[in-house]
């Protein structure tokens, strides 16, 4: 449950300190960026709070952090791309635990 909670405190938290005033719309893409996880619905069983995601899931694969990463490197993606990387990063947060 922490979990869940996690994925939109800490889009929200990261929304509020870098784009302060504006930052509902840019919560909003990050919030998004949470569909990555319809990639679970390709597993058996759908939730199974003891695997790990990283590269168990198809869009949870190491070699797409990059492609995230690059939507970093534009303004008008860059919402999308803190939204995929913190989800990455609190997703295998799970797999050191």
């Amino acid at each position: 449950m922490v979990h869940m909670a996690l994925h939109v405190l800490i889009p929200l938290a990261l929304s509020l300190l870098i784009y302060r005033k504006k930052w509902k719309i840019p919560f909003l893409w990050m919030m998004a960026t949470m569909a990555v996880d319809l990639d679970h619905l390709f597993a058996e069983p759908i939730y199974d709070p003891g695997r790990c995601s990283i590269n168990f899931h198809p869009l949870h694969q190491v070699y797409l952090f990059a492609l995230y990463a690059l939507l970093l490197f534009f303004p008008a993606t860059r919402p999308a791309g803190i939204g995929l990387l913190s989800h990455m990063a609190l997703d295998g947060s799970d797999c050191l635990f």
